[in-house]
């Protein structure tokens, strides 16, 4: 399922009329498109239902079923505490949750304003999280060509710039002195293009070169229609806020002009026209019982504002009757009439969210003006997501859930151990087994302010029957182990863990925040062992770039693989990335690229290279690559012209652990990436170590991927 992002460039410029325009355009064309609006521009919108204007409009309008937008409060609640991954996180749940039935989902992004000034880190934030490209919305002045180019260059700037893969072009409204030819007629989608001056678009293009070619293309240009700017009598009145004394016929008629009038009834006859909304002062009786004849006369009179909050008397009232029975509207404001002229000139040109007809006018018209021939192309073509690090934390999340396995944590009264076994129980990513007498685990509870969940498991070593592990320990290690040895041994909560996990008592084992690597690791090759399919065990990091998760292996267990061993890390390497949601691309990676460089250590990738093809043949890989010549799609074509994996790469296979352990540290380091892992692979069952710096949420996060191994043993 793809996503659109729609970002605006500035207020006002019809974003809602943009999105529905482009549904229509697509679903016309025979494709199924979606909306979602993640967050709230401002909180005052539709408070009970807490749906966007434009969700709202697109629920009644074209039947879909956008999920609740996040409200504008709690979004900055999470910005000011740097938790914006945890919403984006969210945002992705609201992603998945929508139904299947869709090709496409159009997602709205926030609008630049001073209120919102996060805006833009918000929307690079979504395309990130929903690997979405983009349609920057915006306006244009005819005569300032210079305008546009810098705000499409300012706003396409965030991802990636005009010429990005990510950003596929424009969208300009509300467009002064352009062709407005079908601004009555049922025109079809696409059949309405407009043609912008030749000089303009020449002197967009001097400025952006990208602009309206075919990396960045000129979707539509869609011009200003007073005809579709005529709100109904009923939203002035919700505007201004006024009281009615009729409301009539206020949701059907719709104002195209607006007369303020003061003068004598013989001197305004002009006025009196189909939709036009007369704003008389409220004591002017002979006006408003002039109103009321030339709606008796057939006129359809949009209705009368009376300001001041003068109010007729009854008699007035009673004259006016026959023509209030034909639905004038009158309504009476407290402001005086230049006031109340002001605030309809300034008055929100949206749509409210129960104005159906409008809407679907509206988005007729925009679609009319999209280019239908480009939209249909462009969506025909194959689509290759990348798992995003929102998408794959939520994914880890939900599979761990639905995989409901008990993963025992030996560290049980380490503080940041306890705190991430407390989220995992209450969240339902794993049954937890904490190895501590209950009295540390309450007291570090209590410390941390954190709740005991129901059904989290304390289990004191002290109280436990060693004898069977002691037995189990000796038949493991027949020969190497004696009883006072195994039960020495078994003082080390670790150990316990994993011999718990030995007997099938508990589904994973997760450890070394206050423990060594070996000190995690050495009781699983002990006892655990590695798979029947494995000779070795490795590890592998999930490396959460801004854009995409990539998978680095091995950067913790083995030293120096020979060419069969690293061979067998890439194939370790490639299952779990695909049983996490990446497609893999396996590079193998050396200080030179190809036959560029000679040596044992190409060598060696070289002929571990032939091995995965040989005992994967279905697997894209190839080496030896260089890191930029497997990363960067302009380096891989210009240095591997012919690889399936150069410039795309996603699983990164390191030549040795010095290498491996660098790099992953270098990048998490330098560019602020998060690290996930590492997670062992080759066992007959999972164990993982964490870093002895982990965060709580690196802890949760452990323990999701323990719990997801437990259930795909292929991993």
């Amino acid at each position: 399922m793809q996503t659109i992002l729609l970002v605006p460039t500035n207020r006002g410029i019809g974003l809602t009329s943009a999105a529905l325009g482009l549904i229509r355009a697509l679903d016309y064309s025979g494709t199924k498109a979606g909306f979602m609006k993640p967050f709230l521009q401002d909180d005052t919108q539709d408070k009970q239902h807490r749906l966007d204007s434009t969700s709202a409009l697109a629920q009644q309008a074209f039947g879909l079923e956008p999920p609740t937008s996040i409200s504008r409060q709690r979004v900055e609640r999470m910005l000011g505490d740097g938790n914006l991954d945890d919403l984006m996180e969210e945002v992705v749940a609201m992603h998945h949750s929508m139904s299947d039935g869709h090709d496409i989902v159009i997602c709205e992004g926030l609008v630049p304003t001073t209120e919102a000034s996060y805006a833009a880190q918000v929307n690079r934030s979504l395309a990130n999280a929903l690997d979405a490209k983009i349609i920057l919305v915006s306006t244009a002045d005819i005569n300032d060509p210079k305008q546009l180019a810098d705000r499409l260059d300012v706003h396409a700037q965030d991802f990636g710039g005009l010429s990005s893969s990510r950003t596929l072009g424009c969208i300009l409204m509300r467009v002064q002195n352009v062709p407005n030819t079908f601004a009555t007629q049922p025109v079809a989608p696409g059949e309405a293009t407009v043609t912008l001056d030749e000089s303009f678009m020449q002197a967009v293009k001097q400025q952006s070169p990208a602009f309206d070619t075919d990396k960045f293309h000129l979707i539509g240009v869609v011009p200003f229609s007073d005809t579709l700017s005529v709100p109904r009598t009923w939203d002035v009145a919700s505007e201004l806020g006024a009281t009615w004394l009729h409301v009539g016929e206020a949701k059907e008629r719709r104002i195209t002009s607006t007369s303020l009038t003061a003068r004598a009834v013989s001197r305004v006859g002009e006025v009196f026209n189909r939709g036009t909304l007369i704003v008389t002062p409220g004591d002017r009786d002979d006006l408003l019982l002039a109103t009321a004849l030339a709606c008796m006369n057939g006129i359809p009179m949009a209705g009368i504002v009376l300001t001041g909050g003068i109010t007729p008397n009854d008699t007035v009232i009673e004259l006016c009757r026959p023509a209030l029975k034909t639905g004038m509207p009158v309504m009476s404001v407290d402001t005086n009439s230049y006031a109340t002229v002001q605030n309809l000139t300034n008055m929100s040109s949206e749509i409210p969210t129960d104005d159906v007809e409008r809407a679907e006018e509206v988005a007729r018209f925009v679609a009319a003006h999209l280019d239908l021939d480009w939209l249909k192309d462009y969506f025909s073509r194959g689509h290759v997501t990348r798992l995003s690090p929102s998408a794959f934390r939520h994914q880890v999340v939900k599979k761990a859930e639905l995989a409901k396995k008990r993963i025992v944590l030996p560290e049980g009264a380490e503080p940041r151990t306890v705190e991430a076994a407390c989220i995992c129980q209450s969240r339902g990513i794993a049954n937890c087994v904490l190895i501590a007498s209950r009295a540390e685990v309450e007291e570090v509870a209590k410390n941390r302010g954190v709740e005991l969940p129901e059904g989290l498991e304390i289990i004191d070593p002290a109280q436990i029957n060693h004898d069977k592990y002691i037995k189990t320990m000796i038949e493991r290690r027949k020969g190497k182990l004696t009883e006072p040895l195994a039960a020495e041994q078994l003082s080390d909560t670790v150990v316990l863990g994993t011999l718990m996990l030995y007997l099938d008592e508990v589904d994973g084992l997760v450890s070394g925040a206050v423990h060594t690597t070996a000190n995690t690791v050495r009781p699983a090759f002990q006892f655990i062992k590695t798979a029947p399919d494995y000779s070795l065990v490795s590890s592998i990091f999930f490396m959460l770039m801004p854009e995409q998760v990539l998978v680095y292996g091995d950067c913790a267990i083995n030293p120096d693989p020979n060419a069969e061993e690293l061979a067998e890390i890439a194939i370790q390497s490639a299952a779990s990335a695909k049983a996490f949601g990446i497609d893999p691309k396996v590079a193998m990676i050396s200080y030179s690229t190809g036959t560029s460089g000679t040596g044992a250590d190409v060598e060696k990738v070289k002929r571990a290279t032939e091995i995965v093809r040989e005992r994967a043949p279905d697997l894209a890989v190839d080496g030896p690559l260089q890191y930029d010549a497997a990363f960067v799609m302009s380096v891989g074509k210009q240095k591997a012209p012919d690889s399936p994996v150069a410039g795309q790469a996603n699983v990164f296979i390191f030549p040795d652990l010095n290498t491996g352990n660098t790099t992953y540290k270098a990048v998490q380091r330098s560019a602020n990436v998060v690290s996930v892992g590492p997670m062992l692979q080759g066992l007959n069952k999972p164990v993982n170590d964490l870093s002895r710096g982990a965060l709580v949420d690196d802890i949760v996060y452990t323990i999701a991927l323990t719990a997801i191994q437990a259930h795909s043993p292929d991993i």
